[in-house]
């Protein structure tokens, strides 16, 4: 099983009620966010463009957050789901700093690290992610890439898919559809 998240950039509308799914979902504080949307604008005046970006942690194959935290707070579930232990984090960001897409933040009250989950605790009841839930559009689409008659295998083996900072080298589990290429803007 290979749980991943698809985004489809041609019908995101940066509404930011995936922003706003998940701090409620988790109770995240102002100033941080596990889940947001990136506004990047390309051209000349008076063509300018502006694209709306989705982001969130990764779930990279290859997480470099999972191999620098020293108290293996940071572990992998069944699905490819990459997680912090609060109870086992001391707070010293090296997950932050490994991170090339900047999806790690502490957690100003706990002062321990927090990150997308993949909404884990919902999808372990067969419910879908909090952001995915929320899109009014449907751009984002949650399942396991394993599994050939998932809505998710079908919408990647149907349309070119980009990933984010793919120089990384991480395999990321977030993808794209990106027909604009907004993703080298950010």
């Amino acid at each position: 099983m290979r749980k991943a998240m698809l985004i489809d950039l041609r019908t995101c509308i940066g509404c930011h009620a995936c922003s706003v799914a998940c701090k409620v979902e988790f109770d995240v504080p102002l100033g941080v966010y596990r889940d947001t949307v990136k506004y990047v604008e390309s051209g000349t005046y008076p063509k300018v463009h502006r694209h709306m970006i989705p982001v969130l942690c990764n779930h990279c194959e290859d997480a470099p957050c999972l191999e620098a935290c020293p108290t293996n707070a940071i572990t992998r579930l069944p699905g490819g789901e990459v997680v912090i232990d609060k109870d086992r984090c001391n707070g010293n960001r090296f997950c932050m700093s490994a991170c090339p897409y900047g999806a790690i933040y502490i957690d100003p009250f706990e002062q321990v690290a927090q990150k997308c989950t993949f909404c884990e605790h919902r999808t372990a009841q067969g419910l879908q992610p909090a952001c995915v839930e929320a899109c009014p559009t449907h751009c984002r689409i949650f399942g396991d890439l394993d599994d050939a008659e998932s809505a998710i295998a079908g919408k990647v083996a149907a349309n070119s898919i980009s990933t984010w900072k793919s120089e990384a080298g991480t395999l990321p589990r977030v993808l794209y559809i990106d027909p604009k290429g907004s993703l080298s803007l950010i």
